[in-house]
């Protein structure tokens, strides 16, 4: 997860957020980006917590990262990047809330896995567990925001363009996801055969 986790913040930052921009929707674009930037610390820490942080050459950890195995995970930030570098606010105000629904979906389950650890090890996790999923669980928006979204109005054009975008998100996320499970399986594997 690391290379994408990693790289989100600077998708807020850089590519999400425009402070140049009077537009309402990117006004709430911004606030939004301005939530999620800094959760990856939360990630270095349960990293540290699970005892990952074992001395490995940095030429093997780079080895890894770059294998072809990891390529939809690295891959994942910079095909998000392309597709809101061009995006209306509208836009990307859609696909943040694509992303919000996939973390949602993907948090729920880690936090649940969370939980077990701390119960059985005596582990917090900040990143995976329910500090990070009460965050998620709507931190960027209001009720009010909520009434907000419910009544944009879109024309034909846009609605199919939104409707694109999401599920081009939802694709991203299903081959990032199916990735980190072959991965996931795979150390399972060498972990029982050692």
């Amino acid at each position: 997860m690391a290379p994408f986790i990693m790289d989100f913040g600077d998708l807020n930052r850089y590519l999400l957020r425009d402070e140049s921009s009077d537009d309402p929707y990117q006004a709430l674009v911004n606030a939004h980006t301005y939530e999620d930037d800094h959760h990856w610390p939360w990630y270095l820490d349960d990293v540290s917590a699970l005892g990952h942080d074992a001395r490995r050459s940095t030429t093997d950890v780079l080895r890894e990262l770059y294998s072809a195995r990891m390529a939809v995970n690295r891959l994942l930030a910079a095909r998000l990047a392309h597709i809101v570098i061009d995006a209306a606010p509208i836009e990307r105000l859609v696909v943040i809330e694509a992303i919000e629904a996939t973390g949602n979906v993907l948090f729920t389950y880690t936090a649940d896995l969370a939980r077990r650890v701390e119960r059985d090890e005596g582990i917090e996790l900040r990143y995976l567990g329910d500090f990070h999923l009460a965050l998620e669980s709507g931190h960027a928006r209001t009720g009010n925001d909520d009434a907000k979204l419910a009544a944009i109005d879109l024309d034909d054009s846009q609605r199919s363009r939104c409707q694109s975008l999401v599920i081009q998100v939802f694709d991203l996320f299903t081959a990032w996801v199916a990735e980190l499970l072959a991965y996931a399986n795979t150390a399972n594997r060498q972990a029982r055969a050692a």
